[in-house]
């Protein structure tokens, strides 16, 4: 399973894609971010086309049911926030062919961090161990044997 592409990851892609300074796009989605979430937590709702719908849902009291038990209890309101994709996103997620295609290097591999190359050290030669002409195999455990029967016990004359 792939991981999540991080905030990080997002601003990297989207600085290549874009051709804008890393710096910027970390700002821009940072923005971004506390606009929708402010605005969203007011109650209006975000749509952005193409993309995805963010709302805030007022639920309701409700008469629901415990599980374990069968008892009817009482479900107090609640808020919840709803991101709905929008159905140019469905599409392009179930048919990889129309997604927009990214500019090189603008894809979540090249999003992470380049190693830094590696210094080259003189590695230590471990000493060299003698060989034997003969190869060495496992041996196996013998097969273990029922025991023995005893013999029946002779009878000797008495003197």
């Amino acid at each position: 399973m792939m991981s999540p592409m991080n905030k990080r990851e997002l601003a990297r892609a989207v600085a290549v894609q874009s051709d804008t300074d890393l710096k910027t796009v970390v700002t821009v989605l940072e923005g971004f971010t506390d606009v929708v979430t402010a605005v969203v937590s007011k109650g209006e709702p975000v749509a952005i086309t193409g993309f995805a719908k963010f709302v805030k849902v007022d639920r309701p009291a409700r008469m629901g049911r415990n599980p374990a038990t069968g008892e009817t209890i009482r479900i107090k309101a609640s808020k919840k926030a709803r991101i709905t994709p929008v159905k140019a996103f469905k599409d392009a997620v179930l048919a990889p062919a129309k997604a927009p295609k990214l500019a090189r290097g603008a894809g979540k591999a090249a999003a992470a961090p380049a190693k830094a190359p590696a210094r080259k050290v003189a590695a230590k030669k471990a000493p060299a161990r003698k060989t034997t002409a003969r190869r060495t195999t496992a041996r196996k455990a013998p097969a273990r044997k029922a025991p023995a029967r005893r013999a029946p016990a002779r009878k000797t004359a008495r003197r």
